[in-house]
């Protein structure tokens, strides 16, 4: 039997103390080689201490699992990450996924075996995600194919005078920016009102924040 090798970083001792216990007596191919409750912790133990995978929380008190998925991907790529929160948030889960964890596990609805079975599938080379972070994936892919057709829908003269509309620039400002005359900034516009059916330029800012076309900073 192969074994598998796991560091949990989570700030709260009884969710370790209770996972290590549930884990190793229930799946003796899992061995946890360490334990730390924030970031600065588990650093000090990867200078002394290899390992297959980490368990890490998101939320830690002196930095966040993002920040730390960031930096483990550059100096220690081999270590793969099975992310554990309780805070699931769509921004969380495609920040995540952007760095490249190979999985992400929802604290309220894991279970020992649950955890066992991903950590076995991360070991194996597949992804792993939770139903719930399942579902918050399919979201973020509808809602980035949504905003991709959305926007092919504009020129990009239109998109960028959205954008002027949504930074509260008149006219003659767009205008100035785009090296056009405010009467054509006054023509786009009309052709965007006409496109979605609206009749001022709040609607449509609104409109392009909703679906992805602009963000604001």
């Amino acid at each position: 039997m192969q074994k598998i090798t796991v560091i949990i970083v989570d700030d709260q001792e009884l969710f370790r103390l209770g996972v290590r216990a549930a884990i190793e007596s229930r799946h003796p191919d899992i061995t946890i080689v360490g334990e730390a409750k924030c970031g600065a912790d588990f650093f000090r133990l990867l200078e002394n201490t290899t390992a297959d995978l980490v368990l890490l929380d998101i939320i830690l008190p002196d930095t966040n699992g993002i920040e730390i998925a960031k930096r483990l991907k550059t100096e220690y790529p081999a270590l793969k990450i099975l992310a554990l929160s309780a805070e699931n948030s769509a921004s969380t889960v495609e920040k995540m996924l952007e760095i490249g964890v190979e999985g992400f596990i929802s604290k309220l609805n894991s279970n020992p075996d649950i955890l066992a079975q991903a950590i076995r599938s991360v070991k194996q080379g597949f992804e792993y995600f939770g139903r719930d972070i399942s579902d918050i994936i399919s979201r973020i892919y509808i809602a980035k194919k949504r905003t991709v057709e959305v926007s092919s829908e504009f020129s990009e003269q239109e998109q960028r005078i959205i954008e002027g509309c949504s930074q509260g620039l008149p006219a003659k400002l767009i205008a100035d920016r785009l090296n056009i005359s405010a009467r054509t900034v006054d023509w786009h516009k009309s052709n965007i009102f006409r496109k979605l059916g609206i009749n001022s330029s709040l609607e449509m800012v609104r409109f392009a924040l909703k679906n992805g076309i602009i963000r604001m900073e």
